[in-house]
């Protein structure tokens, strides 16, 4: 997100002052890591979603949106691949006392403590059961990230179904429509009394980032260096970042030619099932294919064969 604003600002703004607010922390577990970034050889991040960052109750600790970003080689094309957060995984012990078992996979980042230490643990989880490894990862405090669609003025949304918001009882309509940026985030946390769940939750996030990405492509930032100077700074303090290595310039200069309308949305494969009297989702046959696909760069032919899991953004 950081390097979308940035490639339309310009490169100047980054190589210094707003790289600064940016927190930099060690994200990924040893395991989870790519050993070397090849920035020629595509990417896959790991991007961590949570507006309650600060709590320390267990539950509040639970990552609200889990994303695999991956972007092939060439970097003209990106899929935004939601994790359900309900997905039955068998998380490995963590450095924060966890001994590991079976569980709901946002728990992963609960039980490494949350912050830093539960992406760790949640990015290990992951790459055990995907067998993916990560080029970087992303904590993103969307809380904050109400101030960025805020200062853009705002992102047009558009409503599938009609729900009212568990938080607040706000009623969304069917249609399109400008939203500021607390009620894009309520609407995008629903999943109750909608059709399909929390796979239409996945996906109305999906579409979310699309949408900032956008208007800020919209927003004249530089010709507004004041705007600009603020976006940044609040998308900056919004992130938490492990780059593996890989200088922030170098990554936006990498994918800056990646335009919004090239971004796709996938839903990994899986149903619902109730276990013990708890709700969980399960992987429809291992996925069917998908993380196999990632690993071996064939995603753009896995999503032309599998269009039920593909979300138009």
């Amino acid at each position: 997100m950081l390097a979308a604003v940035v490639a339309v600002v310009g490169m100047n703004a980054i190589t210094s002052r707003y790289e600064r607010t940016i927190t930099r922390e060690q994200l990924l577990a040893p395991a989870a890591r790519q050993p070397r970034t090849d920035l020629s050889d595509g990417l896959n991040y790991l991007l961590v979603g949570t507006d309650r960052q600060g709590a320390t109750d267990g539950p509040d600790q639970r990552s609200d949106t889990i994303l695999i970003v991956h972007v092939p080689p060439g970097m003209r094309q990106g899929y935004l691949i939601s994790i359900p957060r309900d997905l039955l995984v068998a998380i490995p012990p963590g450095g924060n006392g966890y001994g590991g078992g079976q569980d709901k996979i946002n728990s992963a980042y609960e039980h490494g403590g949350g912050g830093p230490g539960g992406a760790r643990l949640l990015s290990a989880t992951l790459t055990r059961l995907t067998g993916i490894r990560f080029d970087g990862a992303a904590l993103v405090d969307f809380a904050g990230f109400k101030q960025v669609i805020d200062l853009l003025g705002g992102i047009r949304m558009c409503v599938d179904t009609e729900v009212r918001s568990i938080h607040t009882r706000t009623l969304f309509t069917p249609g399109c429509q400008q939203m500021d940026g607390a009620r894009a985030l309520d609407y995008v946390r629903q999943r109750y009394d909608l059709p399909g769940g929390d796979f239409d939750r996945q996906r109305h996030q999906q579409q979310m980032l699309r949408a900032v990405l956008d208007k800020a492509g919209e927003t004249n930032l530089r010709g507004d260096p004041v705007k600009a100077d603020r976006v940044l700074r609040a998308v900056g303090g919004s992130l938490t970042l492990d780059t593996n290595g890989v200088p922030v310039e170098d990554l936006v200069m990498a994918l800056r030619s990646l335009p919004a309308d090239a971004l796709s949305g996938l839903q990994v494969p899986s149903y619902p099932q109730t276990i013990d009297e708890i709700s969980y989702v399960v992987l429809d046959n291992g996925g069917a294919g998908l993380f196999d696909a990632v690993r071996g760069e064939r995603v753009p032919g896995w999503a032309e064969a599998n269009p039920r899991w593909v979300t138009r953004l």
